[in-house]
């Protein structure tokens, strides 16, 4: 009887460029893991948060970019490391390449979906302190909450609710209202 072959199979970037144009997916240490389409909550604030975030940008002529899903962001090589995170802000623009994101965003927003809650909390959490994203916020619609994670200098998380105004840590005077946000979810 042959032996049975318990070792992970890793994919290649090559491998994750050729997936179909439909399918969503993320690589985590060179494993892919599919992803769910985003509830009407989640585009919701994914549409309010961008917009505001784009606004700010553009009114404030800078020269940072924003970005939404689904857009790739490759963290590592090997093993192959590869997010599409929600809503991103890039201001070093000699990161991408028309393809994608090559190494971390400088602020990162995630907004929880019901079946992968421990990702945007724990792993996520992990690889964008550990590559250098500056700030990431987990937005989480079920628990109307939000965490602010700066990992500049000392790491700070600092919990919030949909009532609250949060500071952009990234920015000196950009400020979400979360109570205008939750008032589009009803």
């Amino acid at each position: 009887m042959p032996a049975v072959n318990l070792q992970p199979q890793y994919i290649t970037l090559d491998d994750y460029e050729n997936l179909p144009s439909d399918i969503r997916a993320e690589v985590f240490e060179g494993q892919i893991f599919y992803m769910s389409s985003p509830s009407q909550a989640h585009q919701t604030i994914s549409l309010e948060l961008s917009g505001i975030i784009n606004s700010y940008i553009k009114r404030k002529k800078g020269t940072c970019k924003i970005f939404t899903a689904p857009f790739d962001v490759k963290l590592a090589d090997n093993p192959l490391l590869i997010v599409q995170p929600d809503i991103m802000i890039i201001c070093d623009l000699d990161k991408l390449d028309g393809k994608r994101c090559n190494g971390a965003p400088d602020f990162i927003i995630e907004i929880v979906s019901p079946g992968n809650a421990s990702d945007d909390y724990v792993k996520k959490l992990y690889y964008y302190q550990k590559y250098g994203v500056r700030e990431y916020w987990i937005v989480d619609p079920m628990k109307k909450s939000i965490f602010v994670n700066y990992f500049e200098g000392e790491r700070l998380s600092i919990p919030y609710t949909f009532d609250s105004i949060i500071k952009v840590n990234i920015y000196e005077d950009l400020y979400i209202d979360f109570s205008d946000i939750s008032a589009e979810l009803n």
